[in-house]
């Protein structure tokens, strides 16, 4: 299959393209590049480059609670001044990384507008909050009525978050859900008065961002997307949720439930137990008590020790990533251990335990309280959400995970106690086998809880404390090595064997222009007694509802079509030959089954094509302006494409689904995961930027062990791309498929949609043949399967009909069931019920 190459960058390109850009932006974004100017040479003159303004001047230019009542202008002036060289130089990155885009998106008008107002919604608000909780949240409340705020950060926050709203419906939606991730995190578990500044800040951004670009906000009551990008954004939160409790140890005030992190980053330096207990002897040093101890039990590698959970979170967020059902469990378990563990140390708390944590000031109770939520929901989410992690590795894959995990437990458990009995005098007191058993545990185990108890063992010699630290890191870095590399294992279902029975078989038989998509994931399969045929068909309520026609040599089709009836039949399910084509029909009514046609299939003969003629003036317009534009066809097979196609792929999906108001479909409707077979071609429309405009996909017809044929599957176009981008992609791979030699393209068949009035056969059922036309007319407006329809008619094809039969009409209802949760297995309890009373609303 010829796939043209990825056109190489010169090295020219490579140094002067983002110089290049750098430049443009800063001809289109005149504000971002005075505000950096003015901040660096306001910061100059004032001498606030170093310490950040000072004197009289601080008054003037940073906002707290208890000076802005008194000097509202420096709700404006504030952004131009930072709190020392790290402000500056962050200030300084974040606007070029962001202010510069989102000036180019916004224009210099909206962009001042979005982050000035957004800026002053977000102090005005900090500080009612500040003013509102003072009699509620204790030391919290506290901190955030002496903390101040200055920088740019609210600013260009505020500006990015509106201009989200001119991006389209995927990028809107993957950078508002990394902004607000991070700045509810920074909120919730750091809490500073500027945290909560920048959230307020963006929140007001976003809410403004859809009335300047001219349009009402819309809030939307479902977060439609593909199970792809669901299980991006499950993996997303739980990272999240990870990195929320390092923030807090990072904090100098945190809030979270793992906010004795902090005392990971004292001052404090024990080095016996001698010392521990000198040190822990008053009440009033209970903080730095705490901080001596876990330095005792867990030494500099205590940060990690310490954050063990939440690195197996990170770990389990890639797996979940993947789909994967045992990153699932893993990360479910673990999530709900953490939430509960976090609940006793709240409640010990507010029953006045934990002296220790207390003396160093939490909070009071609501603060206490507050961050539970954070887990908790996590822990909520992925129970709702299990249904989009059906992805298994083969059996045995975390048997041997586990046993390897335990023989390097114990491989490095022995070199602890014998490098310890060989440099027991490295440690105080010296060791012996009693007491380096008693702290085996300790070198492996998470840093969970506060002891004021000092460790019986305490390194001294460098020899020593490699051995104390090191076993532990080195243990979970190769169990999470291990873990990872699992994720990448091929993925097992009980039908995977089936499946590559049945791609054996369609490759030497062939079958219809349906058969390839027998093999895509979530089919059964039955093999008629022969093993020369078998049929795909996916199991629900009772309903086998078969994928296509039988697989198989046509010599053994009405064989097969009675073998599946019969088996069905035997174990009390009802068989339904669903878009099979009209001999299926006529052997299966043979048995005593009915029919109603539910699609139309097009079909393209080639050998002597040409788009010649007034019929195919479309065509020709498409194509020529195709041309005019600079785009080509190109081949290319997706497994082995490159990275910065599959990702404009991915987008261009994400976007196409994510505007529209119900789930993806499936069934016989491939997405993205359905490319990723290296039998399946892909034809993409390619500027000469590389930008892919449109994408259609083509699954094999096989026939005698050769390929005659080609089915079109997928097609997908770039919201803002090349307009006939589809009519240039067909009309292009007919020419193509042609010169190579093959019989025909079909254009696949559109459900629920028909070319002309068919007459039903005497006896049929009238009523569910009108409850389809109604369910296509309800359903026009989502998926468009009439528009579909009438599109492809624009390339003069044949019209084949398709057919559903079944055995009994009283299993109707039953079957219509099946399909509806074949075709949208994510349609929602509320949005069945809105269409089926659509439905009955259009049918009465």
């Amino acid at each position: 299959m010829p796939v043209t190459p990825p056109a190489r960058p010169r090295l020219g390109v490579l140094i002067l393209g983002p110089l290049h850009w750098l430049l443009g932006s800063t001809v289109r974004s005149p504000a971002t590049l005075v505000f950096i100017a003015c901040f660096w040479i306001l910061g100059a003159l004032t001498s606030s480059l170093r310490r950040g303004p000072e004197g009289t001047l601080l008054d003037w230019v940073t906002v707290s609670a208890q000076t802005l009542p008194g000097n509202p202008a420096a709700l404006v002036l504030c952004c131009l001044w930072a709190g020392g060289p790290a402000g500056y130089i962050g200030g300084t990155l974040l606007a070029v990384l962001a202010g510069f885009p989102a000036e180019r998106l916004l224009g210099t008008g909206r962009f001042l507008l979005a982050g000035l107002g957004g800026q002053i919604a977000g102090l005005v608000l900090t500080t009612g909050f500040t003013y509102l909780t003072s009699a509620s949240i204790g030391t919290w409340s506290r901190a955030l009525v002496s903390e101040s705020f200055s920088g740019p950060v609210a600013f260009l926050a505020a500006a990015v978050a509106a201009a989200s709203a001119w991006l389209g419906t995927l990028w809107r939606r993957r950078l508002r859900v990394l902004l607000f991730t991070l700045l509810i995190l920074l909120a919730l578990y750091g809490g500073s008065f500027a945290d909560l500044t920048v959230l307020g800040a963006a929140a007001a951004g976003a809410f403004a961002g859809p009335w300047l670009a001219g349009r009402r906000p819309a809030v939307p009551r479902r977060l439609v997307t593909s199970r792809r990008e669901a299980r991006v954004l499950v993996a997303l939160t739980v990272l999240a949720s990870a990195v929320g409790p390092v923030i807090s140890a990072l904090s100098s005030e945190p809030v979270g439930p793992l906010s004795i992190l902090r005392y990971l980053f004292t001052d404090v330096e024990v080095r016996t137990p001698a010392e521990f207990e000198q040190l822990c002897g008053g009440a009033e040093d209970s903080a730095r008590c705490v901080a001596a101890g876990i330095q005792l039990r867990a030494g500099p590698a205590a940060f990690f020790l310490a954050t063990l959970p939440l690195v197996l979170l990170a770990v389990f967020a890639a797996g979940l990533r993947r789909g994967r059902r045992f990153a699932w469990w893993a990360a479910l378990l673990l999530q709900g251990a953490m939430t509960v563990l976090a609940g006793i140390r709240i409640a010990r708390l507010l029953a006045g335990e934990g002296t220790a944590v207390l003396a160093a000031g939490t909070g009071s109770s609501i603060a206490l309280v507050l961050p539970m939520a954070v887990p908790l929901s996590v822990l909520v989410l992925l129970a709702f959400t299990r249904g989009l992690f059906p992805v298994c590795a083969p059996p045995g894959t975390y048997r041997r995970v586990a046993g390897a995990a335990a023989v390097a437990a114990l491989i490095l458990a022995a070199l602890y106690l014998g490098g310890g009995l060989l440099n027991r005098n490295g440690f105080s007191p010296p060791a012996t086998p009693g007491l380096l058993a008693a702290d085996l545990p300790g070198r492996f185990l998470p840093v969970l809880e506060v002891s004021t108890r000092a460790p019986g063992l305490v390194p001294e010699s460098l020899p020593a404390v490699l051995l104390y630290e090191g076993v532990g890191v080195l243990f979970w870095t190769f169990t999470c090595v291990l873990l990872l590399r699992s994720f990448l294992v091929p993925p097992y279902s009980a039908a995977t064997a089936d499946r590559d029975r049945a791609r054996a078989l369609l490759t030497s038989t062939g079958g219809s222009t349906m058969a390839w998509m027998t093999l895509w994931p979530g089919n059964s399969y039955w093999f008629a007694p022969g093993g020369g045929s078998y049929v795909a068909y996916r199991m629900d309520l009772g309903v086998a509802l078969t994928v296509g026609e039988p697989v198989g040599p046509r010599e053994e089709l009405r064989s097969t079509v009675e073998g599946f009836a019969a088996f069905c039949a035997a174990s009390g399910t009802t068989a339904c030959f669903y878009s099979v084509g009209t001999q299926v029909r006529d052997y299966s009514c043979a048995l005593g089954f009915s029919s109603l046609q539910v699609a139309e299939e097009t079909v393209l003969p080639l050998g002597s094509l040409a788009f010649k003629g007034k019929k195919f003036q479309d065509l020709r317009t498409a194509m020529n302006q195709a041309r005019k534009q600079g785009i080509r066809a190109r081949w290319i097979s997706y497994p082995t494409a490159p990275l910065a196609v599959k990702d404009q792929l991915y987008a261009i999906s994400e976007e196409w689904v994510a505007d529209k108001n119900m789930p993806e479909m499936g069934f016989t409707l491939g997405g993205l995961e359905e490319l990723d077979d290296p039998e399946v071609r892909c034809l993409l429309a390619v500027d000469e930027d590389g930008t892919v405009h449109a994408v259609t996909s083509w699954l094999p017809v096989y026939r005698d062990g050769a390929v005659v044929g080609w089915t079109l599957d997928f097609m997908r176009r770039r919201g803002s791309g090349f307009r006939l981008g589809m009519d240039f992609l067909i009309a292009s791979a007919a020419l193509s498929l042609q010169e190579e030699g093959y019989a025909f393209l079909s254009l696949s068949g559109a459900p629920l949609a028909r070319a002309q009035d068919q007459d039903d056969d005497a006896g049929e059922s009238p009523v569910m043949d009108r409850l389809l036309d109604r369910l296509g007319e309800t359903l026009e407006p989502v998926y468009g399967f009439r528009s579909l329809l009438a599109f492809k008619a624009k390339f003069n094809p044949d019209y084949v009909p398709l057919y559903m039969t079944y055995p009994d009409p009283a299993s109707l209802p039953a079957i219509a069931n099946a399909l509806a949760r074949a075709y949208v297995p994510g349609l929602s309890l509320a949005q069945g019920l809105t269409l089926a009373r659509r439905i009955v609303d259009r049918t009465g």
